[in-house]
């Protein structure tokens, strides 16, 4: 370019008013949950400078609690303002989708991320140490485990109160994980909740080397995930030249004429949409903890302190799937003929892979992993059936499960030994002649996840497998059910070792709750035996809320 050509586009540039710039249109209304939950967070942090050490732990409780609760009733009211269905939007300049599945999806978290924070806050389960009542998390995260200085911070009775803003950070990015309408903000999402929740498995005050550990592989595996995702998302722009969600479909559609002269010899090129979007889909699939990305899935669950382990359990499955959903039936419902073999194989691994594995375990927490990854095997059949009956059974599913998982896990926490929580299953022999009453709610639970009928675990495997069937995947359903059997019989063995064995005299005890745990395993248990009962109501509105804006 000739020096004279440049200095007239400095001239041009210069006598363009500065006023012209526009400025972004944000919709807060429409993005209130996700902005009270940052809010929160920030608040969280603030408290945590600020507040002497303490006032901490109630305010930061309060705080998280009212947050949520907070964010919750906005999703409500933008539901019942019909953002769910007839005002379906796309805002923030098209960065975020407020449709009937967001909403769903992100009220699901905040309920299940309610339940979750009060297991977080217990502090009745251990045994006061040095006068000082214990929660599930180190006294002090940054000391060398078994050092002088953690013991000095137990001592003076310190709390690793940190973990609440880092809970509502992940929540936020949770919240705009599965509404995400862009590749970037879908990156985005995905880091702001995944970092914290490295951070939070890693706190254990009880064994905290596996715990640190676990903490080191997910975020080793999850780093390569990222990674996945993120050259996923540059081989999609360079084949549609965007980002948008909207846009990639409709060059995946043939529908733009316009090129990019910039990008005209990679725009429709097959090969990078392709292999674009294979590497986004193991990015998600990574979270999902779907065969074959799903090996940290056992050790993060063993790992993590279990508070932590039922929150990701529950409110990551949520957001992922969300995302998952988005991304296959609003960018590449052109590419049904492909993706859907690929999804085939991957259900049906994951199907029988974690329920034959399951088999094999001793450890509750890791047999409860196995079952996890059993379960996105099962969902991944609704969401092969590229219906919007798939779309509502798998938003069904997601809520029943959510709400049997963190309170299965809450339940984990109160079965304890000499070491802290007693995670051996043959620990748990006889449970039920010990402590009848949080033997039977595990067995409603595993009752749940085993897919009995009056169970919610009975409604929404009969929602998924009835898309599945309807939508073309009847072989599919057939391998559902088969996994769905061997996976009966890990988890009536653990009803049968619990009600028909003798228990040990040296056997774990039953610690009594506060409130906070009681209310979440009661939680639990009643949205277990409502959905299951009378799942209609709930399946109806999953239906209303199953349309894609695009």
């Amino acid at each position: 370019m000739s020096t004279t050509a440049v200095h007239s586009l400095w001239t041009t540039a210069a006598v363009e008013p500065l006023n012209k710039i526009p400025a972004p249109h944000i919709e807060y209304a429409q993005l209130s949950p996700v902005l009270i939950v940052l809010t929160a967070a920030i608040l969280s942090v603030l408290v945590e400078a600020f507040v002497p050490r303490k006032g901490r732990y109630l305010g930061q409780v309060f705080l998280s609690v009212l947050g949520l609760a907070a964010a919750f009733a906005a999703v409500v009211g933008l539901a019942a303002g019909g953002y769910g269905t007839t005002k379906a939007q796309i805002a923030a300049m098209g960065a975020i989708a407020v449709d009937g599945p967001a909403l769903f999806l992100q009220g699901t978290i905040l309920l299940a991320s309610i339940v979750a924070i009060f297991t977080f806050a217990e502090r009745r389960l251990d045994p006061a140490d040095h006068g000082h009542k214990v929660d599930s998390f180190a006294a002090e995260a940054a000391a060398v485990p078994g050092s002088e200085q953690e013991r000095a911070a137990v001592k003076a009775g310190f709390t690793t109160t940190e973990v609440f803003p880092l809970a509502l950070f992940a929540i936020a990015g949770m919240l705009v994980f599965p509404a995400a309408n862009d590749l970037l903000t879908l990156f985005v999402a995905l880091e702001v909740f995944s970092l914290p929740l490295y951070l939070l498995c890693a706190v254990a005050r009880r064994k905290r080397l596996m715990s640190q550990e676990a903490a080191v592989k997910y975020f080793l595996l999850g780093a390569f995930s990222s990674a996945f995702l993120l050259f996923g998302i540059a081989l999609l722009y360079g084949y549609a030249g965007s980002v948008s969600y909207a846009t990639i479909a409709r060059v995946v559609d043939g529908a733009v004429v316009s090129v990019d002269p910039a990008l005209a010899d990679t725009m429709g090129n097959d090969a990078l949409l392709l292999i674009g979007f294979a590497l986004v889909l193991a990015g998600l699939l990574f979270k999902v903890g779907a065969v074959p990305f799903h090996m940290w899935t056992p050790d993060v669950y063993q790992g993590a302190p279990t508070p932590v382990t039922g929150f990701m359990a529950a409110a990551t499955k949520v957001a992922a799937f969300g995302a998952l959903l988005r991304l296959l039936y609003v960018v590449l419902p052109g590419l049904t003929w492909d993706w859907r073999p690929v999804m085939w194989g991957v259900a049906i691994v994951t199907m029988l892979g974690g329920a034959i594995v399951a088999i094999t375990q001793t450890d509750i927490k890791r047999l409860l992993a196995y079952s996890s990854i059993a379960h996105a095997g099962f969902l991944l059949a609704g969401v092969i059936a590229a219906t919007p009956e798939g779309v509502s059974s798998v938003l069904f599913y997601l809520g029943a499960y959510s709400f049997v998982t963190i309170g299965a896990f809450a339940v984990v926490t109160l079965v304890r030994d000499a070491g802290g929580e007693a995670t051996h299953l043959s620990k748990w022999a006889g449970l039920g002649r010990r402590s009848p009453l949080v033997a039977a709610v595990f067995a409603v639970f595993l009752l749940a996840f085993a897919g009995i009928p009056l169970t919610s675990g009975f409604s929404g495997k009969f929602a998924v497998f009835k898309a599945a069937a309807d939508g073309g995947a009847g072989a599919l359903v057939v391998v559902g059910v088969l996994s769905s059997a061997i996976a009966a019989f890990f988890y009536i063995r653990v009803i049968v070792l619990m009600f028909f064995s003798e228990p040990k005299a040296d056997g774990p005890t039953v610690a009594v709750p506060s409130a906070l745990t009681t209310l979440t395993i009661t939680a639990g248990v009643v949205v277990t035996l409502v959905l299951g009962v009378a799942p209609q109501y709930f399946l109806d509105l999953a239906n209303q809320a199953s349309v894609f804006v695009r």
